[in-house]
């Protein structure tokens, strides 16, 4: 592996749409470090966790437009990891309070 698995993985997405994948599909959002590839995110999961992944879908989101009173910039573009587990398999992502 190319890189370090803690350097990898920034955090899991914890949106509406990511919980219902969690439950439907088997499969898990996290935010990665940008120059991270499919398979550096394959082998940090499966390290961390200690699960079989399955599949990887990364995609760049683009950042967004930010405006305060008249001055506008866009927020910095980050990438996304799907990630899908064998099944039977659970990742456990709920914030710990």
């Amino acid at each position: 592996m190319s890189r370090d698995i803690f350097s990898v993985l920034k955090r899991p997405i914890l949106t509406e749409k990511s919980l219902i994948m969690k439950e439907k599909g088997n499969r898990y959002s996290f935010e990665v470090a940008k120059e991270s590839t499919k398979s550096d995110v394959r082998t940090a999961v499966e390290k961390l966790f200690k699960v079989k992944v399955t599949k990887v879908c990364t995609m760049i989101v683009g950042g967004k437009l930010h405006r305060m009173g008249r001055f506008a910039g866009y927020r910095s573009d980050w990438k996304k990891a799907v990630v899908t587990l064998a099944e039977g398999q659970k990742i456990d992502t709920t914030p710990a309070a």
